[in-house]
């Protein structure tokens, strides 16, 4: 039966997939949120279907990608149904985030459980927040008090909140398909009126002045919105606005198809008409997909993605493989060791699914930004888990593996909540050579050296509270951090080296003392003195595992510290309020090398038992 245990497992896990494969089934009034949501849309220089523009705008206003209200739940694709076609029903949710007791204080609120409102309850008080977060906004990011951040947040978020009801049809606009009729049917006498009074002859001027309110009408809605669904004619890059649409007509009465479709879906949502939504949505989406196959294919891609949501599933892997390999140690331990490893094997598959869908629809190697960092990294450190635990067989690997796999996807999860994880590159990071060379070696380093002080986590933990670290197990630890901080050194060095090669084609200088170098360096130069120090006899193995603990400060401070600093080229990523979690693992590191610095005696796994053996001098 044991032997069958893994497997099953296995099967167990891979089952947890098949309910985020299906596609979702049509909401009960009948609207098939699911197709729009494949609809593609470019939203700052990206084309993405409207689901990803739904969930990372609701992430970025709730902090959840989910609306809860009294009644149940609905999902971020219906919600932005409701903000583009329905304002006045999107304005009653309840999504605007605030936990800030000062920002409730602005507004003269009581603090209670409640921590969501909505713009009707916030509509009020928009000046006072504009104010208030003018003067935020001239304050440097590191020196903002928690009020001035959270104005900040709550600022951007009726920002964002704005835009997109301002995007697809004009305020006010009841039956906005009719009203594109009654615009199309002027062009002509209102280019006829416009051209007479340019020429100072006698024009129509009641068709003139209607005209023009109806272009002023047009020419507000296209610098409102920052949404372009409508791929450019031309085959060009940047799409066009529905505005934007109207206003480049001419007096043949030529409007893209896509404009009026757009408008027909927001008349059957607005009016409840089921029906009508899901055929006018189905015409447009294989409309786009004759105009634009690939993006249209990407598109249906980015939204199996976000269905799948593969490393949250991923991450819920990693956890249950953690405890498989603990519980290996305290029982049963060959099957659950071999479940531990089969469950790593299916939780890096479905990482790997989301690392590679994330190159394609991006087009770049996997490293671009702090958020994908994460991602890698936690990805490169599991392979290597699995290695290890494939040639060790003891479990560590896949213990390992788990914790390191689930710590670096929460750590990703985090940093996704500032919208769009596959957004443009800056300038100078827009090359794939130096991204797919430099920051993937870099990052490989990253990786090893958190591995080598999981590792020695695991030794000095073991040893301390347990008497499970027995003298198989001491050197076999021993091994694993010597070895996984050799490849550390070579691809930290490496990545260093390419570092300096692309900054002096971009800075013209190979090395400028920034903190990410030098952050880089210090990695190099600790890996360096930890192997010295081993060679040359100056530590034993739990000398190795107290310097292995301080090379996890080292490489916290290389990728996230930089960036917290706020200054040098390469603070790409600042975050103040990541600082207090940073600090808590610095911490937790040095109460790790306190625990290792006890005596060996004081040790479970080494203390004095009944035949008087004592803890071996290699130690």
């Amino acid at each position: 039966m044991n032997r069958w245990i893994p497997w099953i497992v296995a099967l167990l896990a891979l089952a947890w997939l098949a309910p985020a494969a299906r596609s979702p089934r049509p909401a009960a009034d009948g609207i098939d949120t699911a197709a729009f949501g494949k609809l593609p849309v470019m939203v700052g220089g990206r084309v993405k279907p409207f689901d990803t523009l739904a969930r990372n705008s609701l992430l970025i206003i709730n902090g959840k990608q989910v609306v809860r209200q009294e009644d149940g739940r609905i999902g971020a694709t219906r919600w932005l149904l409701d903000v583009l076609f329905d304002p006045q029903k999107a304005d009653e949710h309840r999504v605007f985030l605030i936990h800030n007791p000062d920002v409730l204080g602005l507004f003269e609120w009581q603090q209670d459980d409640r921590k969501r409102f909505s713009f009707t309850e916030l509509a009020p008080f928009l000046t006072r927040i504009d104010d208030q977060a003018r003067q935020a906004s001239g304050v440097e990011a590191a020196e903002r008090s928690p009020f001035q951040t959270a104005i900040l947040n709550l600022f951007n978020s009726l920002y964002v909140y704005n835009e997109l009801k301002t995007s697809l049809r004009p305020g006010g606009s009841d039956g906005f398909a009719a009203e594109i009729d009654g615009f199309l049917a002027r062009v002509p006498g209102g280019f006829d009126a416009m051209s007479k009074r340019n020429a100072r002859q006698e024009y129509d001027k009641e068709t003139l002045g209607v005209f023009s309110g109806m272009i002023s009408r047009y020419k507000k809605l296209h610098g409102s919105g920052y949404l372009r669904p409508i791929p450019a004619a031309d085959g060009g890059v940047e799409w066009l606005t529905i505005g934007g649409a109207l206003l480049a007509m001419t007096g043949d009465n030529t409007l893209d198809p896509t404009a009026r479709a757009y408008a027909e879906i927001g008349d059957a949502f607005a009016a409840g008409d089921a029906a009508t939504f899901n055929t006018r949505v189905a015409t447009l989406a294989e409309t786009l997909n004759g105009r634009e196959p690939e993006t249209s294919s990407r598109s249906s891609l980015e939204f199996l993605f976000n269905r799948i949501d593969p490393f949250y599933r991923s991450m819920g892997l990693y956890v249950l493989a953690f405890f498989l390999a603990c519980g290996s140690w305290l029982g049963r331990g060959p099957a659950l060791r071999r479940s531990a490893f089969l469950v790593l094997v299916v939780a890096l598959a479905i990482h790997t699914f989301g690392l590679l869908t994330r190159m394609y629809l991006q087009g770049r190697p996997p490293v671009t930004n702090l958020y994908s960092s994460a991602i890698f990294i936690g990805w490169g450190t599991v392979l290597i888990g699995l290695f290890l635990e494939r040639t060790f067989k003891d479990g560590i690997g896949a213990a390992c593996s788990g914790a390191i796999g689930f710590v670096t996807l929460v750590i990703a999860h985090h940093l996704a909540g500032n919208g769009d994880t596959l957004e443009m590159l800056q300038a100078v990071l827009d090359t794939n050579l130096w991204l797919a060379t430099h920051v993937v070696t870099i990052t490989a380093g990253y990786s090893a050296m958190f591995l080598a002080g999981m590792l020695a986590i695991i030794y000095v933990l073991r040893g301390v509270f347990t008497k499970s670290l027995t003298p198989e197990l001491d050197v076999s630890l021993g091994r694993m951090v010597y070895g996984v901080i050799c490849f550390a050194l070579f691809f930290s060095f490496v990545g260093t080296v390419l570092g300096g090669i692309w900054a002096d084609q971009s800075w013209g200088r190979f090395w400028g003392w920034d903190p990410k170098e030098n952050g880089a360096l210090l990695i190099v130069i600790w890996c360096a003195i930890i192997l010295h120090a081993r060679w040359g006899g100056l530590i034993r193995r739990r000398g190795l595992m107290v310097m292995a603990l301080f090379g996890n400060v080292i490489t916290a401070f290389s990728w996230f510290g930089v960036n917290m600093l706020g200054v040098g080229l390469h603070s790409y990523g600042f975050m103040n309020k990541a600082f207090p979690w940073l600090l808590a693992f610095v911490v937790s590191q040095f109460v790790l090398m306190a625990l290792a610095a006890i005596p060996l005696g004081k040790w479970r796994s080494f203390s004095e038992t009944k035949s008087g053996k004592k803890a071996p001098a290699s130690i």
